[in-house]
């Protein structure tokens, strides 16, 4: 409801502002219209910002239909449109684009993929006796956690330091290439958003919303499980 009282409030800025060109350009004729068209920079601004894809005469037409009260479609028939395309159209364009990304990163570098779609490399096996049996087994690993543009979220490398912790505070797609590995071992992993941290993001850790992340992790040693409620430094 809020992206759509922004689009409601542009289209209306957009409207005063003028969307019609004349003579190559939008004439302003009075101070209103000068803010008007300020305005409409801004929200237009947002909307780039929110779908890059969004097209610019359509926006404008829908603003001149309803001004001339004949709207293809009611205001309650364009809510559902829209929500349909924000919680479904859009994060299946995503998740394409990212396997998309995934693919071209991993092609030749000696990848494998899950059914849950993440890519990892394991470069130590470990002991494979000491293995990880539960998500609330507490672990020692060492961890680098990178952005797609190579850019560092955290690192117990850097640090100098070892991060102990239940393995279910760790996100799932982490906690998935972990347990492929025995005590000792290593794994490199392209880690899918939706296994990462989502649509929310982490504001704590820097991470944006629906961000790729791309992990180098060791697994130091695997005890028994610990107790609920033992989590600790979750990454």
């Amino acid at each position: 409801m809020r992206n759509i009282a922004v689009i409601v409030f542009g289209c209306v800025a957009l409207w005063t502002g003028g969307c019609s060109k004349s003579g190559g350009g939008v004439k302003l004729h009075t101070d209103t219209d000068s803010v008007a068209y300020v305005i409409g920079l801004n929200v237009g601004a947002n909307l780039l910002k929110m779908d890059s894809t969004l097209n610019a005469a359509a926006v404008c037409k829908g603003i001149a239909d309803y001004f001339a009260g004949r709207q293809s479609m009611t205001m309650e028939e364009a809510q559902t449109f829209y929500l349909r395309y924000v919680n479904y159209a859009v994060p299946e364009k995503i998740r394409e684009q990212e396997r998309r990304f995934l693919d071209d990163v991993t092609s030749g570098q000696g990848f494998k993929s899950s059914e849950s779609g993440l890519r990892y490399d394991v470069t130590r096996d470990g002991d494979l006796k000491r293995t990880i049996a539960s998500d609330t087994a507490r672990i020692t690993v060492r961890i680098k956690a990178l952005r797609r543009d190579g850019g560092e979220i955290y690192s117990s490398y850097e640090r100098g330091d070892t991060l102990r912790t239940r393995l279910d505070s760790l996100p799932a797609g982490l906690r998935e290439g972990l347990k492929l590995l025995g005590s000792g071992g290593a794994v490199k992993l392209w880690v899918p958003a939706a296994l990462a941290y989502g649509a929310e993001g982490d504001r704590t850790l820097g991470v944006g919303a629906n961000e790729t992340l791309y992990y180098e992790a060791e697994l130091l040693d695997v005890q028994a499980d610990a107790p609920a409620g033992g989590k600790s430094g979750g990454r």
